[in-house]
């Protein structure tokens, strides 16, 4: 499980170094090999690559003939972008999917269970606040976490 954010640098040639604490984990459990993805929040989607391909072939096996499903397997299968970490813990993200994500000097790292996503670090501190600043405007929770007790 990832969890929990950081806030990384990209260097000058677009790669990012994961955190610590998680490169034994990648390197170890999934070889250093990850897939980057595009997501239509604006932000990159980091998985480990047995996790994205589980994700593929459900994909790709989806009936298609709603436009918004193709859309998608084309969005996130055509942007799908394996990378391998290096033995100091970065992975170099693509000039096309930094450009999706605005990405630029510094990024946030978010882990989200099973991946992480990558955000624009200004976006993210946006999408933070306004969470924090709307919460009792948002309404009633998803059906889903109405019984999730924190």
């Amino acid at each position: 499980m990832f969890r929990g954010g950081s806030t990384v640098k990209l260097d000058a040639k677009g790669r990012l170094a994961l955190p610590t604490r998680f490169r034994a984990l990648v390197s170890e459990r999934y070889e250093g090999r990850l897939v980057v993805t595009v997501h239509d929040d604006g932000c990159l989607l980091l998985y480990p690559q047995p996790e994205w391909e589980e994700i593929e072939h459900r994909l790709i096996r989806t009936p298609n003939q709603d436009r918004r499903t193709r859309d998608m397997q084309r969005m996130l299968v055509g942007y799908a972008t394996e990378v391998d970490m290096d033995g100091s813990g970065r992975i170099l993200l693509a000039p096309r999917l930094r450009e999706f994500a605005k990405l630029d000097k510094s990024v946030s790292l978010v882990g989200v269970g099973k991946k992480f996503e990558i955000w624009n670090e200004e976006v993210w501190e946006q999408i933070c606040n306004g969470w924090m600043g709307g919460r009792a405007e948002q309404g009633e929770l998803p059906n889903p976490l109405e019984s999730l007790t924190l």
